[in-house]
């Protein structure tokens, strides 16, 4: 039985039933941009057709002279003395750890001829080694060209010797005038680290190690204290669990300093057992969005909610309806249920003492040491300096300028320390008030080690040459402390000796090669404390308002640290599908309420309110507002991370919302916004590609109808197989062809599964993919002009939360909000309206590699064909720019070059620099203008796999054929494989009764195919 839910991308969808023809229409424009190719003023304003621009440029013999005239001249050297451990066009891969100062991740280090240019996830690390988003774009930014370049001394350049020279003069003044010397740096979990500057404070002992980070999980940190007697951040695993409550908690997002994704996919595998998920929030995040149920209160009432089910629990009971359900389901499961939350102190301890009365398997007893930050030490240290205590600031790649919420205040004190030195990577404005300048080595040009959590310990080490004159804090901190040109200042050495005895039997290179060590069964934390009654008073001393504000981390920017990495500014945010951008995000009502727009134009681009949003007396000029189906009414969300001043030229992209952020509380009530009558400019891919009235792409099913009807009842089932009425009877739609069918049978052939229950919408894969298939930056401009160029992207669906029949009303011309019986933005409940509190799927979509391509048939000149192994070709070097095969495309995953992007002032990102192009992938061509490209399934992965196996005379093993965005996935929701490798994991796969394709009954026969999601929640 198809489902008659309403499927909907967005309010724009609502609100105008013929938004898709008119999409549609807009898909393949008539105006061909000819003068930013060409140059011809004469040419500017007109309106070129499709014929104009191939003769002027497909087919015309001055456009190839030009180009011919244009050609670079690419001089090559060969090795004249090779090294012996690279093979010229053979990857190296080394176990290293991925820290930038707020991410962590066990990973493997691509490299080719000595330049790293992938990361990929560290297998022997488990959920450890995992990476997101930030993790698999980080390799761009080691050759991120705004990077500081060499040591400064007053703003000129200068050597390590004079301004070691300089920062020893200082350290020695302030240890004769008893002065403090303050070393401030990020979270810092390194055992070597922390044994260096102890060291370091025996030689100055007025010396003091102060932690700031930007986002410092100051009140998580500050409830562990006071819950486990311990300042280290609780370690959970889902695994066991089968009900997670969670309030404001982001825990698939920056939750707790590690991300719960694996774990959590591993306990929603559809099943009697199957994890239940309620997720109570103001901002509609990526946690939620994946939830079974989502309640959407605002903080205010959060808050009350979250009081009212620690009553319930401990005893005292409830009249709150919400709250008693909830209590009562928690109680039920026991346990085998947890429960998270996030924005305040007291919010986290009341959590922790649920979880404790609950007996909860999900808390492991393990720490997680990978934040430290303390308010008190720091307020402490902001005392000094203001006092003229300080002596020596030696800041650690830090910026309190710019992420304190009082930074101007602390800008202006910092006239109070005569020696001011900044280990930076950009001229921010810690830079700009330092005396000295250090650059700062970037982490694959480091030696280093970490314990992340209890019982684990990892090791980094350089992958590449230092590219500038750059340190890593370490080698500052031996050179100040055993002076300049000591034989003993050498970090490796140091380095060495220490891990070797954190080690004990393992030895270094045997921790080095693995990358990571893990001792098992150690636990760290129980429960010791907690004052409940103070927890309630502090949530209950949160004063309502008419809008309250959450502040969050986006996937992709996090707390800012990469704001200068193109992949993450231009990766699409998961749920508004905006990407160049933060803004405020608003709730349908209130934004009709306060008169807030979001309009499409003409092109079907989105254009947006501006205002000044104010808290408690700090205003934010120039917002943008984004209205955000699933935001709770009464409440406004805003990304921390953008705005950075002087830190690249991507990084000053949206605005710094810092100032609104007191470091420990996510939720701030007293917010207020004017209107400014501006417009502001969205970017935004989700709305370019039809899918022509079909609203059964994204299939799902609540879990009590999987367990107990057929898939394939005639008249229930929920995921029926497609069949076609034909002379001979009813006959299956994959065995109906009007060709010819080959046989596939003779060596591999591949197939990808696309499980749609455990796919988070995390980004990772994108990220892999854009590295992997050197996919260029195409700009904020070029992606509102539906020009984005990824060969993979995730669609972000909304459902409705009732069941309606829309197919009748359609036919009657009604609107789609009118089917609900109530005008858009009116009074009613959360399910009042479909843009009120809407389901999500997130559904990954790449090439499909159909048997059957439409692309194939209509190519004029074979550049794209069909291949024994299932993928879908394209040569570059055929393809003269038709398009028809983009337009014959039924999934719209083919991206047409409409400029050269690399090295093309146009496009002033990685790729238009010599440094910025060294993270390029040798295996895979650098496309050029005028040409159509897509997904691969990362064929030089596949053949490389083949290759190594024939030389080696075996078999390929089930698991090694992988494409970039497999191995990035978090939750094992891609899986890529042999189909006619009869043990494998993808044949099993193809076998399960959730399995589907896309677009089914055109017959394209694809070799991706998709999983129904499912849904652990009662149907109402």
């Amino acid at each position: 039985m198809a489902s008659n839910k309403i499927q909907f991308r967005s309010i724009h969808e609502l609100k105008d039933p013929a938004l898709n023809n008119k999409l549609a229409q807009k898909e393949f424009q008539e105006e061909i941009p000819v003068e930013d190719f060409l140059g011809d003023a004469e040419q500017n304003g007109s309106s070129t057709s499709r014929r104009d621009f191939l003769k002027l440029l497909g087919f015309s013999t001055a456009a190839v002279t030009l180009a011919a005239c244009e050609a670079p001249v690419i001089k090559t050297i060969p090795y004249v003395v090779k090294p012996h451990d690279i093979i010229p066009g053979i990857p190296n891969y080394y176990a290293s750890t991925y820290f930038d100062g707020f991410d962590f991740a066990s990973v493997l280090v691509k490299t080719r001829e000595g330049r790293p240019i992938k990361i990929e996830p560290n297998p022997a690390a488990g959920d450890l080694g995992k990476t997101n988003a930030r993790a698999q774009a980080s390799v761009l930014s080691l050759y991120d060209n705004d990077k500081v370049k060499q040591p400064k001394f007053e703003g000129k350049d200068e050597t390590f010797d004079k301004v070691d020279s300089f920062v020893i003069k200082g350290l020695e003044e302030a240890k004769a005038s008893g002065k403090k010397i303050v070393l401030l740096s990020h979270s810092f979990a390194s055992p070597t680290f922390k044994k260096l500057f102890a060291e370091f404070k025996e030689t100055y002992p007025t010396a003091e190690l102060v932690t700031y980070d930007a986002f410092p999980y100051s009140a998580a940190l500050d409830a562990a204290q006071e819950v486990f007697g311990q300042r280290a951040l609780p370690v959970y695993d889902l695994k066991g669990s089968e009900l997670v409550v969670a309030f404001q908690a982001d825990f698939l997002g920056d939750y707790n300093a590690a991300s719960l994704e694996s774990s959590y996919a591993a306990a929603r595998k559809p099943g009697a057992n199957m994890l239940r998920h309620v997720q109570v929030e103001s901002n509609m995040s990526i946690t939620g969005a994946n939830a079974d149920e989502r309640v959407r209160l605002k903080p205010s009432q959060v808050n009350k909610t979250l009081v009212e089910v620690y009553n319930a629990i401990v005893g005292g009971g409830t009249s709150d309806k919400v709250a008693s359900e909830l209590a009562k389901e928690l109680q039920t499961k026991g346990s085998k249920a947890v429960v998270f939350a996030d924005g305040s102190k007291g919010a986290q301890v009341l959590a922790h003492l649920i979880n404790q009365k609950l007996g909860s398997v999900a808390f492991t007893g393990k720490a997680n040491f990978l934040k430290d930050f303390d308010g008190a030490r720091f307020q402490e240290f902001l005392g000094w300096v203001n006092a003229g205590q300080v002596g020596v600031l030696i800041a650690n790649n830090v910026d309190p300028i710019y992420s304190y919420h009082k930074g101007a205040d602390f800008k202006k004190s910092l006239s109070k320390v005569p020696y001011v030195i900044a280990v930076a990577d950009k001229k921010n404005e810690m830079y700009k008030a330092a005396k000295a300048v250090i650059p700062v080595a970037n982490w694959l040009e480091s030696w280093g080690d970490m314990e992340p959590q209890t019982g684990v310990y990892s090791l980094m080490q350089p992958t590449i040459q230092k590219i500038y004159k750059s340190r890593q804090i370490e080698e500052s901190l031996l050179v100040w402390k055993n002076g300049k040109n000591n034989a003993a200042n050498n970090y490796y050495d140091y380095l060495k000796n220490s891990a070797t005895s954190i080690l004990g039997a393992t030895s270094f290179n045997k921790a080095l090669y693995n990358g990571i060590n893990v001792s098992p069964n150690a636990t760290t934390l129980s429960y010791a404390g907690g004052n409940a009654a103070q927890a309630v008073a502090e949530l209950g001393n949160f004063k309502a308002s008419d809008l309250e504000l959450v502040l969050y981390t986006k996937i992709a920017m996090g707390d800012g640290t990469q704001a200068n990495n193109p992949w993450l500014q231009e990766l699409p945010d998961p749920l508004t599908r905006m990407s160049w951008d933060n803004y405020l995000t608003i709730s349908p009502k209130d934004a009709e309420r306060l008169g807030i727009d979001n309009d499409l134009n003409a092109r079907m681009q989105l254009d947006g309110s501006i205002v000044n949003l104010t808290v408690n007396g700090v205003t934010i000029k120039d917002v943008p507002v984004f209205v955000q189906p699933g935001q709770a009414d009464g409440s406004v969300g805003i990304a921390l991370g953008y705005g950075k001043k002087d830190s690249g030229a991507t990084a000053d992209t949206g605005v710094n919302a810092y100032p609104l952020f007191d470091g420990s509380n996510l939720v701030v009530s007293n917010a207020k916004i004017e209107k400014t009558g501006e417009d502001h400019e969205f970017a935004g891919i989700q709305l370019q590609n039809t899918l022509m009235g079909r609203y059964e792409i994204a299939k799902e099913v609540p879990l009590a109808e999987f367990l107990n009807v057929a898939f394939d009842d005639e008249h229930k089932g929920w995921n029926r197989p497609l069949e076609y009425h034909t002379i001979s009877g009813a006959l299956p739609a994959r065995k109906i062809d009007l060709w010819d069918s080959f046989d596939d049978t003779d060596g591999p052939h591949f197939n990808m599964s696309v499980d749609l229950n455990s796919c988070t919408g995390c980004g990772s894969c994108i990220i892999a993919c854009q590295a992997e298939n050197n996919v260029p930056v195409v700009g904020k401009e070029e992606i509102r002009m539906s020009r984005d160029m990824y060969w993979l992207r995730i669609d972000r669906y909304y459902s409705s939360r009732q069941k309606v029949e829309v197919y009748e009303g359609l036919k009657e011309g009604m609107a789609v909000p009118e089917l609900y019986g109530t005008a858009f933005g009116g009074d009613g409940g959360a399910l009042n309206h479909p843009a009120d509190n809407p389901d999500v799927i997130f559904q990954p979509v790449m090439c499909q590699h159909c048997n059957h391509a439409p692309c194939e048939t209509v190519c004029p000149v074979a550049a794209t064909s069909h291949g024994k192994q299932g993928q879908n070709h394209m040569a570059y070097n055929r393809c003269i720019g038709t398009r028809y095969c983009a337009n014959n495309c039924p999934y719209k995953v083919r991206r047409f070059n409409w400029f050269t992007y690399n090295l093309n002032d146009k496009f002033d990102f990685n790729q238009n620099n010599d440094l910025g192009r060294m993270v390029l992938n040798p295996d895979v061509v650098v496309r050029t203008r005028g040409v159509m490209e897509k997904c691969s399934l990362c064929i030089q992965m596949t053949q490389a796999t083949i290759l190594e196996a024939k030389k080696e005379n075996r078999i390929v093993k089930d698991g090694e054929f992988q494409t970039a965005c497999s191995k990035a996935c978090t939750t094992g929701s891609i899986q890529f494989g042999d189909m006619n490798d009869k043990e494998s994991e993808v044949r099993e796969l193809y076998s399960s009764n959730r399995r589907y394709y896309l677009l089914e009954e055109i017959g394209t026969k694809p070799n991706v195919f998709y999983h129904t999601k499912v849904r652990n929640r009662v149907e109402k």
